[in-house]
């Protein structure tokens, strides 16, 4: 997979195709919107979604920390979808926690995670309020959220329509300003919502292996 490096508030990042940021110098996975737990309560609904979700995501992660010397992952907000997570969905949780015990992990409080409460202590997540200042950069789950670094943030699900001439195609994205990054989710099963970038903002979209800019 070809990740696009990118040079953000002086320093470098990698925006990857598995619709995540790489902060080499920090050892850093950057990870938007993962919604644990969305799929098994779509099904507590009577919503036919697909199971394994979880799986999914805990599987990539492994991926990426395989790809990326990865000391530290910063969750930009809805890391639980809703307050009754599955015993089923816990218990994947903390077996891969156990598989990494010296990994350090933030979660930056989204608007899902206030509804959902904090994940279990035993998961040993740093939990904070954004904006949570690291470098030159203030992780945050609101893109909007005022402060004095670069906003690194998620919430919208961002993705961009390419249109031809009988069809047209949307796909997740990266959406890049001067003083804000917006990330795309994560999560296997979350939506995305169709921007429409202002004019100091740069669209790089995820296209199957690759990241590439929007022209």
């Amino acid at each position: 997979m070809m990740a696009l490096e990118l040079e953000v508030a002086g320093e470098m990042l990698m925006l990857l195709p598995q619709k995540a940021m790489y902060w080499p110098s920090n050892s850093t996975l950057i990870i938007a919107d993962i919604h644990f737990g969305k799929a098994a309560t779509f099904r507590r609904l009577g919503v036919p979604v697909p199971h394994g979700t979880t799986a999914q995501n805990l599987e990539l992660l492994d991926e990426l920390m395989m790809l990326y010397p990865t000391q530290h992952i910063i969750f930009l907000g809805d890391f639980l979808h809703a307050p009754d997570i599955s015993a089923a969905t816990l218990q994947s949780l903390l077996n891969w926690r156990t598989s990494h015990p010296a990994l350090e992990m933030t979660l930056v409080r989204g608007n899902h995670d206030v509804r959902a409460g904090d994940p279990p202590q035993e998961l040993g997540i740093h939990i904070v309020n954004e904006p949570f200042r690291s470098g030159p950069f203030a992780f945050c789950h609101y893109p909007d959220v005022e402060s004095d670094g670069y906003v690194l943030a998620g919430h919208v699900h961002p993705s961009f329509r390419l249109s031809g001439r009988h069809e047209t195609l949307r796909l997740p994205c990266f959406l890049i300003g001067t003083g804000r990054a917006i990330l795309p989710s994560f999560g296997a099963f979350t939506g995305s919502y169709t921007i429409k970038p202002d004019a100091d903002e740069q669209v790089f979209i995820v296209a199957g292996d690759s990241v590439i800019k929007a022209v």
